[in-house]
């Protein structure tokens, strides 16, 4: 998804004109999020880390929380703030992924170098403590609202990247392994896209029930956006991936399509259990007999089908909202989230 796909792949009508507005009101608003990104965090006199800094962002990406941010503003009376609350968010999230690229040792990002292999792991994480650093700058300008969800939503992030370290093997507490990872989704990817569609519509006058159930759609939507990630990194070429392939196998992570490939049964699921049995998966032949096993199993099939279920949660909770063109996004977006994994 790009800011070229908007009308076609997100449920906007080209035929009708409320629609069309909608949509250029929304390209615009991302070219000023994507010009806001580079200027907060550029560190004068500093252009090494400048450099480092932007190298994510100039990457590009899907950019859907600041897409989360401004339709959530749609529905206030007063959009203004709505970049600075996009650019919050999005900032989040590439700190975060500076993080995770340390953790899991990845060596791309969005189809580029990632920083941990262009400048090493200490200075990886540094820059990821100075983007979030840049963020709360940005956050503090939108209010203690802004201030209290962010950090609120940071700790959730923080803990869903702990519980995932854990793995659902290891420490489940009262959780069986299905509860422990939908636990891990959803504070780890659906809490930021909840933020975003929680701030884009406080900062421009939503009423409190519109609020809420943008938070809510927000963690439906983000867990089926997540459970299709994971697919996708089973199911996709690393060419299509813009990362390796597999990088969740490398780091002995199970992700919701292992879980129903390991429960099954037969000679593919007991092949499977010794491999990813003994953690990451760091033999390039074992990865790939890995990948062909889980490729061919249920497992994908059974976690695409729970996906279309959080969608069609977060679709009819979309449809509760005022008729508008960002409801007719948020419903397109419930499919596009999941059509993506096949």
């Amino acid at each position: 998804m790009n800011t070229t796909t908007i009308v076609t792949e997100l449920g906007l009508d080209p035929a009708d004109e409320r629609h069309t507005a909608f949509d250029a009101g929304l390209r615009a608003g991302l070219a000023r999020v994507e010009e806001e990104l580079q200027e907060v965090l550029r560190s004068p006199g500093h252009p090494d880390l400048t450099e480092a800094a932007t190298h994510l962002v100039r990457a590009g990406g899907k950019r859907l929380r600041p897409l989360m941010a401004l339709t959530g503003a749609a529905f206030g009376t007063d959009p203004d703030r709505a970049t600075s609350a996009a650019v919050l968010v999005e900032l989040v999230h590439v700190a975060t992924l500076y993080h995770d690229d340390v953790m899991d040792e990845a060596p791309m990002r969005h189809g580029v170098t990632s920083a941990n292999s262009l400048w090493g792991n200490k200075k990886a994480v540094l820059i990821g403590d100075y983007v979030l650093a840049c963020a709360a700058r940005v956050g503090a300008g939108l209010g203690d609202y802004a201030l209290r969800l962010q950090a609120n939503t940071f700790g959730r992030l923080v803990r869903g990247q702990f519980l995932e370290t854990t793995g659902p093997f290891e420490d489940c507490g009262q959780h069986a392994p299905y509860e422990h990872h939908i636990q891990v989704m959803a504070d780890k990817s659906a809490s930021l896209i909840a933020m975003a569609a929680r701030l884009g519509a406080q900062v421009s006058g939503a009423d409190e029930r519109i609020i809420e159930t943008l938070g809510q759609y927000g963690e439906l939507i983000g867990v089926a956006f997540q459970i299709s990630d994971d697919v996708l990194d089973i199911a996709a070429s690393t060419t299509d991936l813009g990362k390796s392939a597999g990088t969740d196998l490398r780091e002995g992570i199970v992700t919701l399509p292992m879980l129903h490939a390991l429960d099954d049964e037969g000679s593919g699921a007991a092949r499977l259990r010794e491999i990813i049995g003994h953690g990451p998966v760091s033999d390039p032949m074992l990865l790939h007999e890995a990948l062909e096993l889980l490729r061919v199993s249920p497992g994908v099939d059974r976690a695409l089908t729970e996906a279309h279920g959080y969608a069609a949660k977060a679709r009819d909770l979309a449809l509760g909202l005022p008729e508008c063109p960002a409801r007719a996004l948020l419903t397109g977006l419930s499919t596009f989230v999941v059509e993506r994994g096949k």
